[in-house]
């Protein structure tokens, strides 16, 4: 058989069903805080759900870790739970903080 040859290639039945992802912000200037978070649910390339979480100071690099699950409902029901953490602790999308500064 022949690399050049297409091959069919339809959906894949375990592929992420919907995109998640968020970047949220906190910040405090009396505290000098400036801080982000990110998430997002991605396939990895055997198949599975990753969640990769990004948190650090805004303008810097911060730190990085992935979760792999076996199934995408895992990975979003981390992602809800993290999320509900970060609003609690009053982490707000970059549009809401411009929209409560004014």
């Amino acid at each position: 058989m022949s690399l050049d040859v297409a091959a069919p290639c339809g959906d894949h039945a375990g592929m992420i069903s919907q995109r998640y992802q968020l970047y949220v912000e906190r910040t405090d200037p009396a505290k000098n805080m400036a801080r982000y978070y990110a998430m997002a649910i991605e396939q990895t390339m055997f198949g599975e759900a990753c969640l990769t979480r990004r948190w650090g100071r805004i303008g810097k690099r911060g730190q990085e870790k992935q979760h792999v699950f076996e199934r995408e409902e895992d990975a979003v029901l981390l992602f809800l739970e993290l999320l509900k953490q970060k609003r609690a602790r009053g982490y707000l999308p970059r549009i809401a903080l411009r929209h409560s500064q004014n």
